[in-house]
C-alpha cells in the first residue's frame, strides 16, 4: 500500500504520496556540458589543499573537501527574489521565503512568434489553462512547448531566448499567484535596455513590493509529469543573496 498524506488549501484537503517526489530542477555539475545563460562561468569545483593536505579522495587524502564556483543566475535551477533589481540590502531570498511547500498548478504553452521573430508566451494562451483549475493555486509552473530535452544543458547566452509577456506578469500577480516557476533562463527578454517589464510586473515593484513572491527559472518538468495541480516543495540553500541555487519537487495531488 502506498503512503499517503494530506495538505489542506483554502479549505479543501488534497491527498499526496510523499515517497513519489518529481524533481524538476537542473543539476550543478563542473564543466561545460550542462545548461547555462547570461555568460556565466561554467560551474567549477576546486580541490582544496592545505601544506601536505589534499582534499580528494582520489587523491589520495582523507576526505573529499572542494571549493564550488558558481553563479545562481547563470548555472542551472534558481530561485530569485525581488532583491534581484531592488537595491535593498535586506532583500536576500533568504528573508523574502519563509514558507516551502505551496499548491501548484502545471501548464504547458506554446510561446508564439512575434513580428520581430522572438518567441513570447502570451497571457491570452495561459489565462484560459489556469481558469481552468480545480482550485486556486498559491505557485504557477509554466512548460514551454515543444519540450526540447535539450533544455537541460542548452548555452542561452546570446540566443534570444524565450520570455514573458509582461501583461501576463501582470496577471500572475493580480490573482495573486506568489511563486512562478518556468524552464526558461529569464521571465524577460536576454536584452531590453534594462526595463526587465516581467519582473517589476510580479514583483509590483516598487509600488507595492510582493516580497514573499519569488521566481525560479531553468527548471525541467519532463513529458512523463501530467498538467495539473501538485505540492510544491521549493528548497533553497540559505544565502543572502537575491538568488540561489534550488530544488523544485512536486508532488501529485487528488
Amino acid at each position: 500500500m502506498e503512503p499517503t498524506a494530506t495538505y489542506t488549501h483554502l479549505g479543501r484537503t488534497f491527498v499526496f504520496n510523499p515517497a513519489a517526489p518529481l524533481d524538476i530542477s537542473l543539476p550543478l555539475a563542473p564543466g561545460p556540458g550542462q545548461v547555462n545563460c547570461w555568460w556565466a562561468e561554467p560551474v567549477q569545483f576546486d580541490v582544496i589543499r592545505v601544506g601536505s593536505f589534499v582534499g580528494s579522495v582520489a587523491l589520495g587524502g582523507s576526505t573529499n573537501y572542494q571549493r564550488v564556483h558558481l553563479t545562481p543566475h547563470g548555472n542551472g535551477t534558481h530561485t530569485e527574489c525581488y532583491g534581484h533589481i531592488s537595491p535593498e540590502p535586506e532583500a536576500t531570498l533568504n528573508r523574502c521565503l519563509h514558507r516551502f511547500l505551496f499548491v501548484a498548478q502545471l501548464v504547458s504553452v506554446a510561446p508564439q512568434e512575434q513580428a520581430n521573430g522572438d518567441l513570447v508566451v502570451m497571457l491570452a494562451d495561459v489565462q484560459p489553462l489556469l481558469e481552468a483549475g480545480i482550485a486556486r493555486p498559491e505557485a504557477v509552473i509554466l512548460r514551454t512547448r515543444p519540450n526540447d530535452p535539450a533544455k537541460r544543458h542548452r548555452q542561452y547566452s546570446g540566443t534570444n531566448p524565450t520570455y514573458l509577456e509582461p501583461a501576463l506578469a501582470h496577471y500572475l500577480a493580480a490573482q495573486d499567484i506568489q511563486h512562478l516557476l518556468l524552464d526558461l533562463p529569464s521571465v524577460d527578454r536576454e536584452e531590453d535596455n534594462g526595463e526587465l517589464l516581467a519582473h517589476h510586473a510580479f514583483w509590483q515593484y516598487p509600488e507595492q513590493t510582493r516580497t514573499a513572491s519569488t521566481i525560479t527559472e531553468l527548471i525541467f518538468v519532463p513529458d512523463s509529469v501530467a498538467d495539473g495541480f501538485y505540492l510544491l516543495n521549493l528548497q533553497i540553500t540559505s544565502l543572502e543573496l537575491d538568488a540561489s541555487p534550488s530544488k523544485p519537487v512536486l508532488y501529485a495531488l487528488t
